[in-house]
C-alpha cells in the first residue's frame, strides 16, 4: 500500500511505466535496444516507442520488418547503416527540425555499440535535440553475466582488427588493463584470434559465448589456450560470438634480479617479444619490462 502521507507526484514517479503505456514520443532521437535472438526480449517501452514515433531507422529494414511484424507494428521504416549514414543523418536532422520523433535500431542489441550510430547521436545533440535511451538486450552484457568472470570492472573492446599484426598490436594495448575484457568475433576468425590472445595475454580464464538467447545458445568456459586448441580442432562455430577474457593474474612483486634473468633468456627473440613475455608470464607492467629489456640489450 502507498503511504497516505506520500506526495501524489512521488507516487506517480514510483509507478512510471508500470501499468500505463508510454506517452506519445516527443521530438527527439530514441535509441532503441532490440532482441539479440529471442523476440520476447523486447521491452514494453520499446514497443510503445517503435509503434509511436514518426519514423524508424534500421540497420537492415528486412531484419527490422520481422520484428515489427511479430508485434503488429507498422512504422515508417528507412535504412541507416555505414554506407548511407551521411545522407541518412541529414534526413533525420531535417525530420527532427520539423518536430518529428525518430527511433534508431540495429539488427540486434543496443545501437551505437560497434556500429556508426554514435555519429548520429552526436549530430543530434549538436543540433540541440534530445537523445532518449530505450535500454534492453545487449550481447556484451549477456556474455559477461554467463561467463563466470569478474564483472565489477570490465572493458568492451568491440571487434579486433582482421589482420594478425594489427590484431596483436591491439591485444598488446589491452594486455595491462586490470579488468575483464569483452570482444566480438566471427566464427571463421575465432581460432586464429584465440591463438593470438594466448600469445599476447597468456593462459587467462576466458569464455566463448555464441548464439545467446537463441535455440543453439552455447557458452564454453576454459583457459584461453584450451579454448584456442578446441576451436583449432573443431573449426569456427556459426553464429554471433562474444569472447570474455578474465583480468591479468594477480602476481607478487617481481624483483629486478628475477626480471633480468627472465629477460636475458628471452632477449634473443627481440626486445619487444621479450617484454611481452615478461608482462604475460611475470605480471610486470609492460612498460617496465620493455625499458629494462632495452637497457639489457644496450649492455650486451
Amino acid at each position: 500500500m502507498n503511504n497516505p502521507s506520500q506526495d501524489p507526484d512521488e507516487i506517480a514517479r514510483d509507478r512510471i511505466g508500470a501499468r500505463e503505456s508510454s506517452p506519445p514520443p516527443e521530438t527527439g532521437l530514441y535509441v532503441v535496444a532490440t532482441p539479440i535472438g529471442n523476440l520476447r526480449d523486447i521491452t514494453l517501452r520499446a514497443l510503445d516507442i517503435l509503434g509511436g514515433v514518426n519514423r524508424v531507422y534500421a540497420e537492415d529494414t528486412r531484419v527490422a520488418r520481422k520484428l515489427m511484424d511479430a508485434y503488429g507494428l507498422k512504422p515508417r521504416l528507412a535504412a541507416y547503416h555505414e554506407h548511407n549514414a551521411e545522407a541518412a543523418r541529414e534526413e533525420i536532422l531535417d525530420a527532427l527540425g520539423r518536430g518529428e520523433s525518430v527511433a534508431l535500431i540495429s539488427d540486434a542489441g543496443t545501437p551505437l555499440v560497434s556500429d556508426p550510430g554514435f555519429k548520429l547521436a552526436r549530430a543530434v545533440i549538436e543540433a540541440g535535440h534530445r537523445v532518449f535511451p530505450i535500454p534492453g538486450a545487449s550481447a556484451s552484457l549477456a556474455a559477461l553475466v554467463v561467463s563466470g568472470l569478474p564483472s565489477d570492472r570490465f572493458l568492451f573492446a568491440g571487434f579486433l582488427p582482421n589482420k594478425q599484426g594489427a590484431r596483436k598490436a591491439t591485444l598488446t594495448e589491452l594486455a595491462d588493463i586490470d579488468a575483464t575484457l569483452i570482444l566480438y568475433e566471427s566464427g571463421p576468425r575465432l581460432a586464429e584470434s584465440l591463438a593470438d590472445m594466448v600469445e599476447v595475454l597468456g593462459a587467462r580464464s576466458a569464455a566463448v559465448a555464441r548464439e545467446l538467447t537463441k535455440m543453439f545458445e552455447e557458452t564454453r568456459r576454459d583457459t584461453l589456450d584450451a579454448l584456442a586448441a578446441h576451436y583449432a580442432e573443431a573449426g569456427g562455430p556459426r553464429g554471433e560470438i562474444v569472447v570474455v577474457i578474465g583480468p591479468p593474474h594477480a602476481k607478487g612483486e617481481v624483483s629486478e634480479e628475477a626480471l633480468d634473468a627472465f629477460l636475458l633468456k628471452a632477449l634473443p627473440r627481440g626486445v619487444k617479444d621479450a617484454a611481452a613475455e615478461a608482462a604475460r608470464d611475470l605480471g610486470v607492467p609492460r612498460k617496465r619490462a620493455y625499458q629494462r629489456a632495452l637497457e639489457l640489450k644496450d649492455r650486451a
